[in-house]
């Protein structure tokens, strides 16, 4: 397999991953049962493992200057999803931690005990600001890789990776705005937080799928 190949497919499972993930958050209005934030959380750590498989398999793809060194956009871009990575595992640590020392309370760890306000910055801005690191500076260095006849990635995947960077930018203020989980724009509403953050997995797998489609195209594989 090549790694173009490689890239993209891990990115579509990222995409597909996310999906399950997210809805398990969505599944109770009330406190989650211990095998609901679990099962989720595991799905976290398949997600995060699957995403830093793709970023060290993109790092490859990334173009290069006349010395050999990676782009400032392209090394960027690398460090950031990997710190992006740390951030969401670190989160999800806490997170799971509530119902496993309490697993009698029904207590919702994104909202009740003191673990709640501790992750609510990283899964949050944090985790945006990172994010959108990394999207913009992908987007910056697939655009100096493309010529016409051997894109890195479509026009569009660009395009909307850049309009998806932005989204996370626009999520990083609601810090401002509370706790409040039914809030949109609160730190962890179900917009800025979790809306968001779906988007962005999804994107990745649409990224895969254009890296993907790019290399079926492309007259010299990379390898």
């Amino acid at each position: 397999m090549t790694t173009p190949h490689f890239t993209g497919r891990a990115g579509m499972a990222v995409g597909a991953l996310a999906v399950p993930m997210v809805a398990l958050y969505f599944v109770y209005s009330g406190p989650p049962p211990e095998w609901n934030v679990l099962t989720r959380s595991l799905l976290t750590l398949v997600t995060m493992a699957v995403l830093t498989a793709f970023g060290v398999a993109l790092a490859r793809l990334l173009p290069r200057d006349d010395t050999g060194r990676r782009t400032i956009a392209g090394q960027l871009a690398l460090v950031s999803l990997l710190i992006y990575v740390a951030v969401i595992l670190f989160a999800t640590s806490l997170e799971a931690g509530t119902p496993l020392a309490y697993p009698d309370r029904g207590m919702d760890p994104t909202t009740d005990g003191p673990l709640a306000a501790a992750m609510a910055l990283a899964h949050g801005p944090i985790a945006h600001l990172w994010i959108a690191m990394f999207l913009l500076g992908f987007a910056r260095a697939a655009r100096q890789f493309t010529t016409a006849t051997s894109p890195m990635a479509p026009g569009w995947a660009l395009r909307g990776t850049v309009i998806v960077g932005v989204i996370n930018l626009l999520a990083v203020p609601s810090l401002y705005f509370g706790m409040d989980a039914t809030h949109f724009y609160a730190i962890n509403g179900w917009g800025a937080d979790a809306l968001v953050g779906l988007i962005t997995l999804v994107w990745v797998g649409f990224i895969g799928l254009g890296v993907y489609r790019s290399s079926k195209n492309r007259a010299g594989p990379l390898t």
